[in-house]
């Protein structure tokens, strides 16, 4: 939101007129809606806060007024009324319980849980250790939590976001290995894709490797890899795609990551955005490469 997205300077109208800063940001979350959120169609999707969208002069009630029908699907809603009869009133973090696993999207926009929804985050825990029926939990969020191989781009980048993604972490652990259920844990942010995010000396020596993964493909500027990648089961960057997840009876969860290629743009995109922008965009749009640098192509 600090400058205009290229894929919007690029669509015919604005090439006719050049937008200013205040007209991009006035415009940049209905154009999300219309080119991206439209695309799928009938497909549920269910939307995670990244911290551009904290930008100001946007607010929490902006962004809830203006995404409430994916975070407030009808499902979520009757999700969040059975947990609290009370609770009237959507939030940008909330859950749904579906075939035995418990899905569940945290807002670390502004880099930290707030106390509010570490009290919610746990209270939703604590019914999914009581629950025989509830046997996977997949928590998903934008910036990864603390002590990842992405340390550099993540919740460590504030005090208050290390101490709330540790606990957090904790949580999820101590349900993994106590009540053992399955737990995977997703993350964007950084502009690559991992799996295998928390396998660092931290987790080693403070309870243990979680299952995490980092997809940030989507089609933002691709980012280098970090020198600690090799400890990962599996890394790239200049790549776009996207990541599978296969639920199998018992509630484990196959991920596969599925790679975009330039020929998988549809014709309609090109011919609105010219193959000349596309080709850019999967050729240029990544940062250069440090020297001796590990990246993987």
């Amino acid at each position: 939101m600090s400058d205009f997205d290229e894929d919007i300077q690029h669509q015919p109208e604005q090439l006719a007129k050049p937008l200013t800063i205040p007209a991009y940001r006035a415009m940049a979350w209905k154009d999300f809606i219309v080119s991206q959120l439209a695309s799928f169609g009938s497909l549920p999707v269910y939307l995670a806060r990244g911290n551009h969208e904290v930008i100001p002069p946007h607010t929490d009630a902006d962004y809830i007024a203006t995404f409430a029908p994916w975070i407030d699907r009808p499902n979520l809603r009757l999700q969040r009324l059975d947990d609290d009869p009370a609770d009237l009133n959507p939030h940008i973090y909330y859950h749904w319980r579906e075939a035995g696993v418990d899905f569940i999207s945290l807002d670390n926009g502004p880099f930290d849980f707030g106390p509010d929804q570490i009290a919610w985050f746990e209270r939703t825990l604590a019914k999914d250790r009581a629950d025989p029926a509830i046997v996977t939990i997949v928590v998903g969020m934008h910036e990864a939590l603390p002590e990842s191989i992405s340390k550099d781009h993540s919740m460590n980048q504030t005090e208050l976001g290390v101490e709330s993604g540790r606990r957090v972490y904790a949580d999820l652990w101590n349900l993994q290995n106590q009540a053992h259920k399955r737990v995977y844990v997703l993350a964007s942010h950084s502009h690559y894709f991992m799996d295998g995010i928390f396998n660092t000396p931290y987790w080693h020596e403070h309870g243990g490797v979680l299952p995490g993964w980092i997809v940030g493909t989507g089609g933002a500027q691709r980012y280098n890899l970090p020198p600690e990648a090799s400890a990962a089961k599996a890394a790239k960057t200049r790549v776009y795609g996207f990541l599978l997840a296969t639920v199998k009876p018992s509630g484990e969860i196959r991920f596969d990551f599925q790679q975009l290629n330039e020929h998988d743009v549809p014709a309609a995109v090109n011919a609105r955005y010219t193959a000349q922008f596309v080709h850019w965009c999967f050729a240029q749009n990544s940062q250069p490469l440090r020297e001796n640098s590990r990246t993987q192509n």
